[in-house]
């Protein structure tokens, strides 16, 4: 397996957090610090935010990604925003079926399939989450789990668009509790989705998959984490609301 053959992603995921006022503060002492970066960069902001970064992200290396989509192009659904709407502002990228939106929003791996694909039909780069619960990991269930997530999330995708998604994998045992997958773990894991994908689409289809790893990666671990082989990139959490730490994952793809 050839890591050269992907480029790096690390996107920040800013969760709830943060009004216009407080994204420009964040971005205007973020994006300076990451203008040389090694890597990919994205900013995924809440909704009410992504004018204000889609405008202090204007023709410069970071790119401006949306935390959830509808997956119908229009429609009676009070509260949600479609692809279109989101590609028409200048988003390129999604988070989509991220373990929050899984728990406490109903999503689904039906749901999360139906907006993967009416992401790619719009244009947009959907960032793709899997992941195993504490329980599920302790009886021995990551690797079956995982791998059906990410079976379901791509079913419909078409070897040509493949190229468009990132998945990410995201223990939720690791998300928002300071808890961390060792970098063995992460790797393995990671290592199981580029193996599902191996499965679906060819081994070269899968070499060039970006996979990332997004269970609470901060700048103290991300080093080591970023350099394992199956291991592309992060999915930033708590981190990436403070404008030093981000800099420092992101300049740790290098």
């Amino acid at each position: 397996m050839n890591k050269q053959l992907r480029c790096p992603v690390i996107a920040g995921n800013w969760k709830m957090n943060k009004t216009p006022a407080q994204a420009k503060e964040l971005l205007d002492a973020m994006l300076p610090l990451v203008a040389d970066a090694p890597c990919k960069v994205v900013v995924c902001t809440p909704f009410v935010d992504l004018p204000v970064a889609l405008a202090a992200c204007a023709g410069i290396n970071v790119e401006v990604g949306a935390q959830n989509m509808h997956f119908a192009e229009s429609g009676a659904f009070t509260g949600e925003i479609s692809a279109s709407m989101l590609t028409e502002m200048g988003v390129s990228y999604v988070i989509i079926g991220h373990s929050e939106r899984r728990q406490y929003f109903a999503e689904t791996d039906e749901t999360v399939n139906k907006k993967v694909l009416a992401a790619l039909q719009a244009g947009l780069k959907p960032i793709v989450c899997v992941g195993e619960s504490l329980q599920q990991r302790e009886n021995g269930e990551t690797d079956a789990l995982v791998s059906s997530q990410v079976r379901a999330a791509l079913a419909g995708v078409s070897a040509d668009r493949l190229q468009d998604v990132i998945i990410a994998y995201e223990p939720i045992w690791a998300i928002g509790t300071g808890k961390t997958a060792t970098s063995a773990q992460a790797n393995e894991t990671c290592g199981v989705i580029r193996a599902a994908v191996a499965d679906l689409y060819g081994q070269d289809a899968a070499d060039r998959l970006v996979i990332q790893y997004g269970g609470s990666m901060n700048a103290g671990n991300a080093a080591e984490l970023l350099a394992q082989p199956h291991v592309d990139g992060g999915l930033i959490g708590g981190a990436s609301l403070k404008a030093p730490d981000f800099s420092a994952i992101v300049h740790a793809a290098e």
